[in-house]
């Protein structure tokens, strides 16, 4: 959990939006929502849950799912949170090229905002085009 919240802070990470549709881990249980949430507000960090609109694994595949009205209403939490503060999306898996948060990403960059992917220390990818 340490190295995580480092590279939040190294970031100026603000609020962290947990995008996982099954918050939890048996292999990383520090990751598990229950614990997270109260882990990031001890650093100072906002934590707030978005996988019921914006989680992963969904009937018909995520990218069908993004031209639904809960794919759009979790999009302008997630909007909100971003004007607030400066906010990671965070899932399970590190690269967001085999995850669902590469259609966020690509949402979130059609509609003008800058992201970018947090790949580990010192390294990250700035989402160029979007795929919506």
């Amino acid at each position: 959990m340490g190295e995580f919240l480092e590279l939040l802070r190294s970031w100026g990470i603000e609020i962290v939006a947990d995008v996982r549709r099954f918050p939890t881990s048996k292999k990383h249980p520090h990751f598990s929502r229950e614990n997270l949430g109260p882990a990031l507000k001890e650093a100072g960090i906002e934590y707030v849950f978005l996988g019921k609109e914006l989680g992963g694994y969904r009937r018909g595949g995520y990218e069908a799912y993004t031209e639904t009205e809960g794919f759009r209403r979790g999009l302008g939490r997630l909007e909100e949170l971003a004007v607030q503060g400066k906010t990671a999306i965070m899932c399970a898996e590190r690269d967001p090229r085999g995850c669902h948060r590469r259609y966020i990403a690509a949402a979130l960059a059609a509609r003008g905002f800058r992201v970018i992917h947090i790949l580990g220390p010192g390294k990250s990818r700035v989402e160029e085009s979007p795929l919506l």
